[in-house]
């Protein structure tokens, strides 16, 4: 399979490999726990920090879901098994006005859903793709590999390579944790990017539906990229 070089992006290389896909591969891994009901606590006891959040300082209104009932707060959700949490969002939701800001089911769950952050500067650019677009990603030093979704976005100049829990485990990683990076999966990482291939509704997708929709792409392009 050729592989034509389109873009550099803070370093990583970037190649089409199809019409409608592209890849890249790289070393670098961080942690998003974003959707996660688990993921932020008003006493800092989430997966991960608040301060990762935004909260309490600025900035927390990209992550967080504003309290309807008092906008200076975050919303704290009431019961259920994660009472007491805040409500994280991920930038892929279910658009479903039925279903409300504050519910976290609306969201992708970061420990369920294996997805792929993309910094804000890579999104920007044009036919990178789109939240809800398919991935598949795959271990080179273990083999290990999986399906994902573009889920999250990040920092306008962040490195690529942030993930969800939920891929971290797939791809080898050892309960990852978010605040402090450790359990990620090691070595060499190749995204394989499919832009425009989000369902519709993009979301919400069984897991079941992502890896066949992912399984499905791949073989469209004659496997993974060498």
């Amino acid at each position: 399979m050729a592989l034509l070089k389109w873009l550099n992006y803070e370093g990583v290389d970037v190649f089409h490999v199809a019409e409608f896909a592209y890849c890249y591969t790289t070393d670098n891994v961080s942690l998003d726990a974003d959707g996660s009901p688990r993921a932020y606590h008003p006493k800092n006891i989430g997966l991960d920090a608040n301060g990762n959040a935004g909260w309490p300082t600025r900035g927390w209104r990209s992550v967080l879901v504003v309290d309807p009932a008092d906008k200076s707060r975050p919303y704290v959700q009431p019961s259920g098994p994660t009472a007491g949490y805040f409500v994280s969002k991920t930038s892929l939701y279910d658009h479903n006005p039925a279903v409300p800001a504050t519910e976290p089911a609306k969201y992708v769950d970061s420990e369920e859903i294996p997805y792929i952050v993309f910094p804000g500067g890579f999104y920007a650019l044009e036919g990178t793709g789109h939240w809800g677009d398919l991935v598949m990603v795959r271990n080179l030093s273990n083999g290990r590999q999986s399906a994902a979704v573009v889920a999250d976005g990040g920092p306008t100049k962040a490195p690529l390579g942030e993930m969800s829990l939920a891929l971290a485990d797939r791809l080898g990683g050892k309960k990852p944790n978010p605040r402090t990076g450790k359990g990620a999966p090691t070595g060499y990482i190749q995204y394989v990017v499919f832009p425009g291939s989000r369902a519709n509704p993009a979301w919400p997708l069984s897991l079941a539906t992502i890896d066949a929709m992912g399984a499905r792409l791949l073989q469209s392009i004659g496997g993974w990229p060498s």
